[in-house]
């Protein structure tokens, strides 16, 4: 299944360096429309097809292998890639930043007059965390009562419902430290709903979209896609500016290859800001992993520099060994003018 590639994986990959023999990276394209056919795919990457066969739903498919040091790792990719294979020490990451949601950790919250689900977004697909359940009595228990009376009685019952739905949402937005909620409901009930979360939910809620009754996580997650795509491009922007403002007072920021690499080996990297497709070549101390753009020795350890054509490689493995995040910038171009990189820095 598609849609496996995490913050918490990349890490670990990350981390991850050859000491008995290579660390290989493999890449393989897998969307139909450019890869129609299982036949061509073999001719381009054969020894890969055994295991894309397996990856249904796949657009693109990632191998991480290092055999000396009893390391295989195979991932289905949920979007396509290039072409690509790299040999070294490290493992090449780079082209899988982009395929991670930052929507990832969402709580996605199905509210109905009686029913109601939490789910979690996690690696592409929404998991159950929790249900609440009030049964409404039906028309048939009406009995003497008035039709005013028995309306308000409803009522009451479908208000306390949301309440209790809107609380155990409270609970699991502060137990799961999700930044982001998402409403599934009526047009009717959202706003309803809406006024029975706590300040804290209602600041984390981005969005909201109908589904059908009885709609199951995966087409629930299709009806809420548009509304994270929205969040994500208002976050984009945000951290953008951000950016430009830092940069502008010549404060918490780097700009270009230079000052980002060296940010980056310096552990001074918060946030690593790249667009896609930028890339350059780059020089990598063997010991101590630091990046730098000219050749020559290593500043901190003497060793001599080894080049390497994935300069932006390098400062994904920085910033991720030493805490850091990464934004695969899609939607502006802000960075073009500095080569197509920067960061917002810790200090």
């Amino acid at each position: 299944m598609a849609g496996m590639v995490t913050w918490s994986l990349l890490r670990e990959l990350a981390g991850f360096r050859a000491e008995k023999g290579c660390a290989i990276s493999l890449c393989l394209n897998l969307d139909p429309s450019e890869v129609p056919t299982a036949g061509e795919a073999q001719t381009r990457m054969n020894s890969m097809l055994n295991a894309a066969d397996k990856t249904d739903g796949s657009q693109g498919l990632a191998i991480f292998a290092a055999g000396l040091d009893n390391f295989w790792r195979t991932l289905p990719l949920p979007e396509p890639v290039r072409d690509s294979a790299k040999v070294g020490r490290d493992f090449y990451l780079a082209p899988l930043v982009p395929l991670v949601s930052r929507g990832d950790g969402t709580i996605v919250a199905v509210v109905g007059r009686e029913q109601g689900q939490l789910y979690r977004l996690r690696a592409g697909r929404l998991e159950e965390t929790a249900e609440h359940y009030d049964e409404q009595p039906g028309q048939h228990d009406q009995g003497g009562w008035s039709q005013s009376r028995y309306q308000r009685h409803i009522e009451k019952l479908v208000q306390e419902h949301l309440k209790g739905l809107a609380q155990e949402l409270d609970r699991s937005k502060r137990q799961l430290q999700s930044p982001k909620v998402v409403l599934v409901c009526s047009e009717e009930m959202r706003s309803e709903f809406t006024d029975a979360l706590s300040a804290e939910v209602r600041a984390a809620l981005v969005g909201w979209a109908p589904a059908r009754a009885q709609a199951g996580p995966a087409e629930i997650l299709q009806a809420v896609t548009p509304v994270l795509e929205e969040a994500e491009a208002r976050d984009e922007a945000e951290v953008i500016e951000r950016w430009r403002e830092e940069a502008g007072r010549n404060a918490r920021a780097a700009s270009g290859w230079e000052q980002t690499l060296e940010a980056a080996s310096d552990a001074r990297v918060e946030l690593l800001l790249f667009q896609e497709g930028a890339d350059r070549p780059a020089f990598r101390c063997p010991a101590c992993g630091r990046a730098e753009v000219s050749e020559g020795s290593c500043p901190l350890d003497g060793t001599r520099l080894e080049p390497t054509d994935a300069g932006l490689d390098l400062a994904v493995h920085q910033t991720l060994a030493h805490g850091g995040a990464v934004w695969a910038i899609r939607r502006h171009q802000d960075l073009a003018p500095v080569e197509g990189i920067g960061a917002l820095l810790r200090f």
